[in-house]
């Protein structure tokens, strides 16, 4: 007789003790009947006693069945037990992000990889989409968010301002100014010019037009792009002048691939970018820490604009986030990312 039982025969025993039959058995363990019966025989013979009164269809346990499946109803519910803590264990070691597209790809991407070789045994999944979280039915902890601001019930930390100007290809602007008259100032560059329209930014070229007081050649021209990413691209590429996030390009203003096309005007400032999540998750271990590291990141980010708009002799302008509603002024606006 062995002494050593094997580990799938005491599986396959409390199977069949527990459901008091082979059929049922075999189907919660994804196998043939005939597997375990021949498993259940096997650990009769190791054991040398018999298990089970065989009754038709019907197993009924012997005592000395009794007393095994006992012992093994106990040890596999421990099992069970301690499998399900290590999966909640490790859920608990996971953090679920969502962000705005373009953001994602062009600022926090860039930088991720600061936060996982500090904190290298946490899970991350991170989800780049243009909707908001739905908290109550999606498994997010948190979203960074552009847009106004206005999520209510939520916890809501403004992270990042942005700085909106007009900038295009160095390339582009020298042709803009072989078109227009030597005495034109800068803003008049703008009047001649293809504009590319980021559609779901806060600040867009009808705004600023209005504010600079300027009216444009024509507008059958304008180019319309639901991603920053994508309008930053073609000015890069000397298609036109787009409106866009210094703190989208950043890197472009940084190293002349893109340049501000009427600096005395100045880069608007406003609150743009946003943390947010239930309060429920704000005291999770891994979300203090992404918050925390974020923050050290946009300060860093925040210092290292202020340099580069000085750089560029482009003051700063302060206003308000645009589109924003206050109470009793309407429905709230919908704002996707950018």
């Amino acid at each position: 007789m062995s002494r050593d039982p094997t580990l799938n025969g005491m599986l396959y025993f409390e199977a069949v003790a527990r459901h008091g039959g082979v059929t049922k058995a075999a189907e919660e363990l994804g196998v043939s009947a005939s597997a375990v019966s021949q498993q259940i025989k096997l650990l009769e013979q190791q054991l040398g006693v018999r298990l089970f009164f065989r009754e038709k269809r019907q197993f009924r346990l012997t005592a000395d069945g009794e007393r095994l499946f006992h012992s093994t109803s106990a040890a596999f519910r421990m099992i069970r037990d301690a499998r399900q803590l290590v999966a909640r264990q490790r859920e608990r070691r996971q953090l679920i992000l969502r962000v705005s597209p373009s953001f994602g790809v062009r600022w926090l991407g860039p930088r991720l990889a600061g936060f996982i070789h500090q904190h290298p045994s946490w899970d991350l999944h991170v989800d780049a989409t243009p909707d908001p979280t739905d908290f109550d039915r999606e498994a997010v902890d948190l979203d960074v968010r552009y847009g106004a601001g206005d999520w209510s019930g939520l916890y809501v930390e403004d992270i990042l301002d942005d700085y909106v100007l007009p900038m295009c290809s160095p390339a582009y602007l020298a042709h803009l100014r072989e078109i227009v008259t030597p005495s034109a100032g800068q803003a008049d560059l703008i009047g001649q010019a293809r504009l590319i329209d980021s559609v779901k930014t806060l600040y867009r070229w009808d705004a600023w037009l209005e504010r600079a007081g300027i009216t444009p050649a024509t507008d059958d021209a304008r180019l319309r792009f639901d991603r920053s990413s994508m309008a930053l691209q073609l000015g890069v590429r000397g298609v036109g002048i787009v409106l866009e996030s210094v703190t989208l390009a950043h890197d472009e203003l940084a190293d002349g691939t893109l340049v501000p096309v009427c600096p005395a005007l100045g880069a608007l400032r406003f609150p743009a970018y946003w943390l947010m999540g239930p309060s429920r998750n704000q005291s999770r271990r891994i979300v203090q820490l992404f918050r925390d590291w974020l923050r050290e990141e946009c300060a860093r980010h925040e210092a290292l604009t202020q340099a580069l708009l000085a750089r560029l002799d482009c003051p700063v302008v302060p206003i308000a986030t645009p589109g924003t509603r206050h109470p009793g002024q309407g429905e709230a606006i919908e704002i996707s990312g950018s």
